[in-house]
């Protein structure tokens, strides 16, 4: 069946469907990773989109269970140059029309991708509609022009009730903007007894929660969709460590007083050179995002930069220099992408452990009580 993708601008696309046969509109990124084709389509912060993959050949090893990053895709479409409906992989179970199809959405193939990336590096990412239906181009730039770019999806992929992945050292609270499973992972395997929590939990319950740091996830969207969570994390500065990833990097950013803005494209792949400015060293990493930290906001705050992106020289990093607190934009858990930078988990931990040091306080409680765990699911119900 015939496949249209019609960008806002009135460029159309023309080529092959496969997923699922139906109609959806979103924000058209575009993505330079090679392989991890099902880590990018179930990582929470494509949420809204439509994504395009600029590596040709999608499809080719399938889709296992090992490999989620969320329990579901959130995003609206996807783009490929070539489709390959029979995977040849000892680890695939099903194909990836197999899952677009499972969930709603729409895959086009056989268009030219590499033109569509340049018009996004050009112009920048612009709306667009997928479509198998047989309207005329001027019927879909209407309902294209109508349909409203999502603010809610941080709400939409972040969780609805506390939960927990119990460990024998430190507690780390995982506040959830739509986390990929990564983080989880990087804190698990280091022995940390997380818990994580929604978008909208208040200071007050993440105190009663008694944490020995704090992890801010990636997630999608605007950070001022989610001033709240800013005002959160600027209630809790200075009373336990933080750790922000992605969209906790910019959310930490707002809460010190910096600003954000959209960048033209964004960055997003497992490709993306950042320098560290103490060592020098440059690190290649995992990115998914269309946001970025103002450098001219950063004078008259109590934050320095860490990290710059090679590519740009947008701020890659971010350091308080009176609290214990760090930030990066990029993806140290990667999936997918390099492992480069998962020494900063252990940074987090290592710092956490010397705040303990200089902050002796109470043991804390071994388990989470269920009270408390009724109470904090309650509250967001």
């Amino acid at each position: 069946m015939q496949a249209r993708l019609l960008l806002e601008d009135g460029t159309l696309f023309t080529g092959q469907s496969f997923g699922a046969q139906t109609e959806s509109a979103g924000e058209v990124v575009f993505n330079t990773g090679i392989t991890g084709y099902q880590e990018v389509l179930s990582d929470p912060s494509y949420c809204g989109q439509i994504v395009t993959m600029t590596y040709p050949l999608i499809g080719n090893y399938g889709i296992n269970r090992d490999d989620f990053e969320a329990v579901r895709p959130y995003i609206h479409g996807f783009v490929v140059r070539r489709h390959e409906p029979v995977p040849s992989n000892w680890r695939a179970q099903y194909s990836l029309d197999y899952l677009l199809k499972e969930y709603g959405i729409p895959g086009i193939s056989d268009i030219d991708t590499r033109m569509l990336t340049r018009i996004l590096r050009h112009h920048g990412t612009m709306k667009g509609i997928l479509t198998t239906g047989s309207e005329s181009v001027a019927e879909l730039l209407e309902r294209l022009k109508a349909a409203p770019l999502l603010t809610d999806q941080v709400d939409r992929t972040s969780t609805k009730h506390v939960f927990s992945s119990p460990g024998d050292k430190e507690r780390i609270v995982l506040m959830d903007f739509g986390a990929k499973s990564g983080i989880l992972r990087e804190l698990t395997k280091r022995g940390c007894d997380v818990v994580v929590v929604p978008h909208d939990t208040t200071a007050e319950q993440i105190r009663r929660l008694n944490p020995d740091g704090i992890q801010l996830s990636n997630g999608p969207g605007d950070p001022k969709d989610v001033l709240h969570a800013a005002d959160t994390i600027k209630e809790l500065l200075g009373e336990y460590p933080i750790f922000g990833i992605c969209l906790g990097h910019q959310l930490f950013a707002l809460a010190c007083g910096a600003d954000t803005s959209k960048l033209k494209f964004g960055h997003r792949g497992g490709n993306h050179p950042v320098k560290e400015l103490a060592s020098g060293r440059c690190f290649i990493t995992s990115q998914n995002h269309g946001y970025t930290v103002l450098e001219e906001t950063i004078a008259g705050t109590d934050l320095s930069v860490t990290h710059i992106n090679n590519n740009d020289r947008t701020i890659e990093g971010l350091k308080h220099n009176v609290h214990p607190a760090f930030t990066v934009q990029y993806h140290p858990e990667a999936a997918p992408g390099p492992f480069d930078s998962s020494y900063l988990f252990d940074q987090f931990i290592e710092m956490i452990r010397e705040h303990k040091r200089n902050n002796p306080k109470k043991p804390r409680q071994a388990e989470l009580s269920e009270t408390l765990k009724g109470e904090l699911q309650y509250a967001q119900k």
